[in-house]
């Protein structure tokens, strides 16, 4: 299967994302440690600098592939498989080179707007992503391929895990001359490079059999979230156009990844900041493998729930599931309630993918992938209103009550709920069985006191 032919592939693309977020994050504190402003502390004008810097790169990574990604899409659908996936690795390769130049040679940290530039123009996540999906699914028959990708999901949960846990500790091995995050970085290249090297040369991709055609969709993130669900799976698609659900669809996931996006736009400078205070020694590490094992939580958690309970369900145990986790995120003040906040989280990637499958159901096969890609384009426009609201919120939020940006993305995601129930209520669900039913009574509980 295909999904073997592309696993080296992804395990090393994500172990070198993973080891790269780490570095970024600590080479950006170090490079903002001593930054002061008139009248704030230095706390502050550090984290200041931080989100400042994150907004700009993360704004960039978020609109530049989206020409670039489009372009590579339809080179795949001519039959040029490899190129969704060989290019946006080339531009993977050298973000990280820039980075492992910005440490040696004590360039400014702006380079890293530039690499973001050249990583978009490459395709990026939004180009790579949808072309290991397709190529995964190549061999697999129709009853298949949803194993196939919750595979694919699994193997990069897992990989990102495994990355995050050693990142810490490698960013502490480096050379009197160089100084901190140089062995790291250089791991990261070559693994980068040799993931570059592998699919350029080795990658083999038979064509495409009519029967097995599919639209595969991306979601950019995260970094956690660094990363959440990137791809849906269209089967069944009806007849007609059903607007009303559509466009309720629509809202609910915007809402929610205004509130998901929002929130882990800052987390990263968050735990940073005391009370936390995290540094590169194994805590940063640990708090990104933390992220990353949501994803395998979340896609074990659809196996399980899809034997019992329907589309609508799932999408409200995964919402009330971040709902919480983030909740609880904006009261920490230990490292261990932060796991306990991001352990509230394991279901948090349920609902996009979800809600892509109930978007396809309401159009005709014809329109699946304008409708879907409609959706990535709203999720777009989400990205461009999210990371400038929840950075200014913050920092102007920042001596009084940091954490009031969790607070706004849990009540947002709570008020996401709302559009899903009403889109699916037509839809009809096979009972709840025992706790199950406690939880969707709590979120129609939850939806009642909001309104």
């Amino acid at each position: 299967k295909r999904i073997w032919r592309t696993k080296p592939i992804i395990v090393l693309e994500q172990l070198g994302s993973t080891l790269f977020d780490t570095a970024l994050q600590m080479v950006v504190r170090d490079r903002t440690a001593n930054i002061t402003d008139p009248g704030h502390s230095s706390e502050e004008s550090q984290q200041t600098a931080i989100t400042n810097f994150y907004m700009t790169y993360n704004l960039i990574i978020q609109f530049t592939p989206i020409i670039p990604a489009l372009v590579l899409a339809s080179l795949s659908d001519r039959g040029w498989r490899r190129a969704p996936i060989v290019v946006p690795l080339s531009g993977y390769l050298l973000s990280r080179l820039a980075l492992l130049l910005v440490v040696i040679f004590g360039l400014p940290l702006k380079l890293m707007f530039a690499a973001a530039v050249v990583f978009g123009l490459s395709g990026g996540f939004s180009a790579y992503w949808p072309g290991i999906m397709t190529l995964a699914s190549l061999g697999s028959t129709a009853a298949d391929r949803s194993k196939v990708m919750i595979r694919v999901e699994l193997l990069y949960g897992l990989t990102g895990v495994v990355g995050s846990l050693v990142s810490g500790h490698l960013f502490l091995l480096y050379s009197s001359s160089l100084g901190n995050g140089t062995v790291l970085l250089s791991v990261s290249t070559l693994v980068n490079l040799l993931c570059f090297i592998l699919a350029a040369a080795l990658l083999q991709v038979s064509a495409l059999p009519s029967s097995y055609l599919t639209v595969t969709d991306s979601e950019e993130s995260y970094h956690l979230l660094s990363h959440a669900s990137r791809h849906a799976r269209l089967v069944g698609c009806c007849a007609g156009v059903n607007m009303v659900n559509v466009a309720l669809l629509f809202a609910a996931a915007f809402l929610y990844d205004f509130a998901v996006g929002g929130a882990i736009e800052i987390l990263g400078s968050f735990v940073l900041k005391s009370p936390l205070s995290w540094t590169y020694l194994s805590t940063v590490g640990y708090g990104n493998a933390a992220g990353c094992g949501i994803f395998i939580t979340s896609f074990l958690g659809v196996i399980v729930f899809r034997k019992c309970v329907g589309d609508e369900t799932m999408i409200l145990i995964g919402m009330l599931s971040f709902a919480v986790g983030i909740y609880v995120m904006s009261f920490v003040t230990t490292t261990s309630l932060f796991y306990v906040a991001r352990l509230l989280n394991l279901f948090a990637l349920i609902p996009m993918p979800t809600i892509r499958a109930l978007v396809s159901q309401q159009v005709p096969a014809s329109r699946c992938g304008i409708a879907l890609t409609s959706l990535q384009m709203t999720l777009k426009v989400a990205g461009a209103v999210y990371i400038p609201a929840f950075t200014k919120i913050y920092q102007n939020s920042l001596t009084w009550f940091p954490g009031l940006v969790f607070i706004i993305s849990s009540v947002i995601t709570v008020i996401s709920m709302i559009p899903v129930r009403y889109a699916t209520q037509k839809t009809t669900e096979r009972p709840l069985p025992g706790t199950l039913r406690l939880i969707f009574i709590l979120c129609k509980t939850l939806k009642v006191s909001l309104l």
